[in-house]
């Protein structure tokens, strides 16, 4: 095998689709494309992660592109910082990216120029010394869901159709199992398994950390019947939750995207004015442990976090008391 076809020009198929063009500052001759193609191949093995740090590259690409920088031997930290600047800075047509958003961007040109740097394709890396943006968080921004609104969810959803008895199993999988919904979309039906007379669920969270957990009866019964409806019971390595296969004549595994449609359509129906997303189902749960009194250390375990900090983002229970003194105003 030669070596133009081990490393083509032409980006790997994980990579495509994910910019309109391949970012050509990095991509100067055979040797540079290899070690960037293998960055985002070889070196980064999270699809998330792959997505935005190549859209990143991308879009300092196309950055550098504009101002007159055709190669990486051009590119110096002064550029990298004033494009890190630009990023939080608001524009005529919107506002600039969260300052979480442009710490990822500058955490993957780092990166990226280490990954390069190594490899011989450059001296040094021009974005080594270039600070980011401060940023400090203490309290979680993800919307949540009280327990009347959590309830009201799930009652809202017509378990009359097999569709129904799906979309209520996810849910029901992110709430009181407190999983990401990376994992429950990529659950096979041998992830849902008895032991000890009860139902379990293996989650392959991110970063190769598979994670079990143990249903209670209400989370069992919402699995057992949608296996039973669906009839999965002998398709052991097949998805667990697929779509219906309405608009491909296929059905497929669940993907993100479906899981976020899929539960805007039925906060709209139960009357949900909170916009929440896949991630609230996940807080939400960790949330009305934690004002159940549940312990902060067994939360973490729970949710697979690797920092009780972590935790302590999903803790609301600061918010009710808040509401009693605002309400204290008399006027």
């Amino acid at each position: 095998m030669t070596n133009t076809e081990i490393i083509p020009f032409k980006e790997p198929r994980s990579l495509a689709g994910l910019a309109a063009k391949p970012p050509a500052v990095f991509l100067p001759d055979e040797k540079a494309a290899e070690r960037f193609f293998g960055f985002f191949t070889a070196n980064i093995r999270n699809k998330n992660t792959r997505r935005a740090y190549y859209k990143a590259a991308c879009r300092f690409s196309d950055w550098c592109e504009g101002r007159g920088l055709g190669s990486l031997a051009d590119v110096k930290p002064p550029h990298v910082a004033v494009y890190i600047e630009g990023l939080g800075l608001a524009r005529p047509e919107g506002a600039g990216l969260s300052r979480p958003t442009v710490k990822q961007h500058l955490a993957a040109l780092r990166m990226l120029f280490d990954w390069l740097v190594v490899g011989h394709v450059l001296e040094s890396n021009p974005a080594h010394a270039v600070r980011g943006p401060k940023y400090s968080q203490k309290k979680g921004k993800t919307p949540v869901l009280d327990r009347d609104e959590a309830r009201a969810l799930l009652a809202a959803i017509d378990t009359s159709s097999l569709t129904g008895l799906r979309d209520r199993a996810i849910i029901g999988v992110m709430i009181y199992t407190f999983a990401r919904v990376g994992a429950v979309v990529n659950m096979n039906v041998e992830d849902y398994f008895s032991q000890g007379r009860r139902g379990w669920v293996r989650l392959h969270e991110k970063g190769g950390k598979e994670h079990e957990a143990p249903c209670i009866s209400k989370l069992e019964t919402y699995l057992d019947e949608y296996i039973a409806a669906a009839g999965l019971g002998k398709d052991e390595d097949g998805p667990l939750f697929r779509t219906t296969g309405r608009s491909t004549g296929r059905p497929h595994r669940m993907t993100q995207q479906d899981a976020y449609r899929m539960i805007q359509r039925h906060a709209k129906r139960a009357g949900i004015k909170t916009r929440i997303g896949n991630h609230s189902m996940r807080a939400t749960g960790i949330t009305d442990y934690l004002k159940s009194d549940g312990s902060l250390a067994e939360a973490r375990k729970m949710a697979n976090h690797a920092d009780t900090r972590t935790t302590q983002l999903y803790d609301r229970r600061g918010d009710v008391a808040s509401l009693d003194e605002y309400g204290k105003v008399g006027i």
